[in-house]
């Protein structure tokens, strides 16, 4: 039994380290991965969470050849959930988090005519209700409830988009609701799980005012936007003893990400402002214990770009690869701090724009930074 406990506190330290790095530049808008591991804490547990990315995302302008600068603004992501057991079967989680987001602004300047003021502000915050029933020792199913509120703010502004040069949409708060599924295989003697996890699809309609050169084009009306369906794994399994292998591997349907407000979308013929393809990320790490309270673990991570490196200028990065370190301390037999840092090497690509699709920028050689800390309490 001290092994089985031993590989589950360092699984606890590679699920601090992605509280800020899976948000670095993911597929889409992707930040927080919407996690949900705090579901197989042992116990009674509540925990809070901070990470912090500051990019450096760079460009030139393909009409003058000059740098953009870093058109990529720093964030940061709170989030943090508590389990209680309810008995030995049936457990309820409250989970809190930001999963999805942009911080894009090409700075505006004659020199770089083709994209110069465009920019996508956009955030979201979500609270998930999750269910856990135990079968057995070995098998779990787990589902519930997600409400998710989101907003966002987009300009399209440059010579690349012609007629629609100083297009605004102003997307207002609307709250969503989605759901939760999915089960777990576990054999405790090895500190083995296997978690697929199915989060659906949420409807967003939004309040939206659309605007040329400062100008209202329509009257208020509304935007429809679906954010993303995704699949979770995660996995992770005792190797020797004080030493665990885990991973996790997020499937995202991005091409279902359509932003087609009225007056944009009778312009385009129907057209849609974002233009994401579906996204799959992969980790693989390994965590040690090193005695009874300091715990480490290393891990990598990959997600393949697209089919080309043409992308929406909303997000100017095709694929990533990252290496990520976090270590864990236990205060006391209820306190743990866990923290972590990630650095993410983004892939080149050019934002294009109009049909067919036309290049208009590159960009090469970007990274991200990332850290994060976690304060869990076990009561």
């Amino acid at each position: 039994m001290g092994t089985i406990r031993v590989m589950k506190r360092v699984i606890i330290t590679a699920a601090a380290m992605g509280v800020s790095a899976s948000a670095a530049f993911a597929g889409g808008l992707d930040r927080s991965g919407q996690p949900i591991g705090i579901i197989f804490q042992d116990g009674n547990y509540a925990e809070l969470s901070f990470g912090y990315t500051s990019p450096e995302v760079s460009g030139n302008d393909l009409a003058s050849t000059l740098s953009y600068g870093n058109v990529a603004g720093s964030f940061g992501l709170l989030s943090g959930g508590i389990k209680y057991d309810f008995n030995d079967q049936i457990s309820l989680s409250l989970i809190v988090d930001e999963p999805f987001g942009a911080d894009v602004t090409y700075p505006t300047s004659a020199t770089t005519p083709l994209l110069s003021g465009t920019s996508a502000i956009a955030s979201s915050r979500s609270v998930t209700g999750v269910v856990r029933y135990k079968f057995n020792e070995n098998v779990s199913v787990h589902g519930g409830l997600r409400l998710q509120r989101a907003k966002g703010n987009i300009t399209l502004a440059g010579l690349a988009f012609g007629g629609l040069d100083g297009y605004n949409v102003e997307l207002e708060s609307d709250t969503g609701v989605g759901y939760v599924v999915g089960a777990a295989y576990e054999i405790p003697e090895i500190a083995l799980r296997v978690a697929l996890t199915y989060n659906s699809a949420i409807d967003h309609t939004f309040d939206s005012i659309e605007t040329v050169g400062g100008f209202p084009v329509t009257p208020p009306d509304t935007t429809e936007i679906e954010t993303p369906a995704s699949w979770n794994l995660d996995f992770q399994t005792g190797v020797a003893e004080n030493t665990l292998v885990f991973g996790s591997i997020r499937y995202a349907e991005w091409e279902n990400f359509l932003i087609s407000p009225t007056f944009f979308a009778g312009a385009t013929g129907g057209g849609s402002i974002s233009s994401l393809d579906n996204s799959t990320s992969y980790s693989l790490g390994v965590g040690r214990r090193f005695s009874d309270k300091l715990s480490a673990s290393i891990a990598i991570g990959y997600e393949a770009g697209g089919s080309d490196d043409l992308v929406s200028p909303l997000a100017p990065s095709n694929g990533n690869r990252s290496l990520s370190v976090g270590a864990q301390y236990a205060l006391n037999d209820q306190v743990t701090l866990s923290g972590g840092v990630r650095y993410t090497k983004l892939g080149d690509a050019r934002p294009e724009t109009g049909t067919p699709d036309t290049a208009r920028a590159t960009f090469t050689n970007n990274d991200a930074l990332s850290v994060g800390i976690r304060v869990g309490y076990s009561f």
